[in-house]
């Protein structure tokens, strides 16, 4: 067991600590100001440790948490504070150290998979529920609806995703009366020439397709399938060049034919891009590769469900909801940069099958046995976590459907009757379409 030296030893997160070492954290409190004046049972950089290993642990208390940071320290003498000494710690520490860390972390991984030369990503945004109390509410505004809104204050959570890594590229959280449009152009400085973000209908404003392109990052976003365009010139492949405000387009619109059983779903898709070399960027190519856009609803899924488990976030105070966020974007990146390690020495092996689940169990292991911390001479690059990972790879991806549907919905009662959730294995069949003799409008 190796581990850092006095009071300092109990702040550890197992092997993870290899993503975010001691001189890293150390690094951020100096920063930020939020180094203890003396040393104390618990110092800053203990506490930044507790409340990332807080992230692994939602199911439980603070107190609960200490009890696992110091469960494998064995014939070490280290403290065991109160609630009142770990909420203090907490408060004294604040947010801004957990905003610093995450994005030192934050990006592509090394190695990261590319398509035709580009990073490819995702931007999409999703809600959390806070704790319902009155400085929460000050800030957090609760969702309103016919339905009678929601139960708990909400933020709206819009990230940048690398597909296939689902590695978090930057990340912002608003109250919820702030929509995804404007939360996206807070991230515009994480977006670059090499790039190619996808994106769905909601980001397919003009002005919004303006500030993405002027950040050099290609595009292929969704779009409806109404919107009037101007026709400049039409491609072989069955694509067409139009123009949205200042940016030159490609357009591709397509029929996709999921056929199941004899039954067939015919489903329309207008996709624009500013791929526009046909012969490189092929459209039946681009609309095959838009399916990666799913890749960040997933992503938010591991965060939500595998990592919060469904619950609502711990902070009574926005300070502390700033905090908690901040430090479970920061473990959940960590988790995904020792998950890419682990596939990146495997060429042959897709980062789609690398089990998130299976990380996040042994990296609660690493923290337990408190083993991993400090790296031996030899460097692991895999470790115990990389190693369960590649233990237990999920199988082949199979193509599915089923039907898309609110599995929680408000109501206790079924308002839509009995529905079929059963994944069938199905095929699917992409035809490009010819719609230019419908889109003859001006430019706008």
């Amino acid at each position: 067991m190796r581990v850092a030296s006095g009071r300092f030893a109990a702040g550890h997160l197992g092997e993870l600590t290899q993503q975010v070492p001691f001189e890293m954290v150390d690094a951020v409190l100096a920063e930020t100001g939020a180094v203890q004046s003396r040393v104390r049972d618990l110092p800053s950089r203990v506490v930044v440790y507790l409340l990332l290993a807080a992230g692994l642990f939602a199911e439980i208390g603070y107190r609960q948490i200490w009890a696992r940071l110091i469960a494998g320290l064995d014939g070490l003498v280290v403290p065991v504070p109160t609630s009142s000494a770990l909420a203090q710690a907490r408060r004294r520490v604040g947010d801004k150290p957990f905003v610093a860390l995450f994005r030192l972390l934050a990006g592509p991984p090394a190695g990261a998979q590319r398509w035709r030369g580009l990073l490819v990503c995702a931007i999409d945004g999703t809600s959390m529920f806070v704790p319902d109390s009155a400085a929460n509410l000050a800030v957090y505004p609760r969702q309103a609806g016919t339905h009678g809104g929601s139960g708990y204050p909400m933020l709206r959570l819009v990230t940048v995703v690398a597909c296939g890594t689902r590695a978090l590229i930057d990340a912002v959280f608003t109250p919820l009366t702030s929509g995804e449009l404007a939360c996206a152009g807070r991230l515009l400085g994480c977006l670059q020439p090499g790039m190619l973000l996808l994106a769905d209908r909601g980001f397919a404003a003009r002005t919004m397709i303006e500030q993405f392109a002027g950040t050099g990052a290609e595009l292929l976003i969704r779009d409806k399938n109404d919107r009037r365009l101007p026709v400049i010139r039409r491609h072989r492949d069955g694509s067409w060049m139009s123009v949205i405000g200042a940016v030159t387009v490609r357009v591709v619109d397509a029929e996709i034919v999921v056929s199941l059983d004899g039954k067939r779903h015919v489903g329309r898709y207008r996709l624009i891009t500013t791929l526009t070399d046909h012969h490189r960027f092929p459209a039946l190519d681009l609309v095959t590769l838009y399916h990666q856009r799913w890749e960040i609803e997933t992503a938010y899924l591991e965060l939500k469900s595998t990592l919060l488990g469904g619950r609502v976030l711990r902070a009574r105070t926005p300070t502390g909801v700033s905090q908690e966020v901040h430090a479970l974007l920061t473990v959940y990146q960590a988790v995904r940069l020792a998950m890419t390690d682990a596939t990146a020495s495997q060429p042959t092996t897709s980062p789609d099958r690398a089990s998130f689940t299976v990380a996040v169990h042994a990296a609660r292991d690493q923290i337990v046995l408190a083993a991993g911390i400090i790296a031996d001479t030899d460097i692991d690059l895999v470790g115990a976590i990389g190693h369960a990972v590649l233990t237990h790879l999920l199988p082949e991806r199979r193509a599915r459907t089923s039907p898309r549907v609110v599995k929680r919905a408000i109501s206790k009662h079924r308002a839509k009757g009995t529905i079929d959730r059963t994944n069938y294995h199905h095929t699917i069949t992409v035809n490009i379409l010819d719609t230019t003799e419908l889109t003859t409008d001006p430019p706008p």
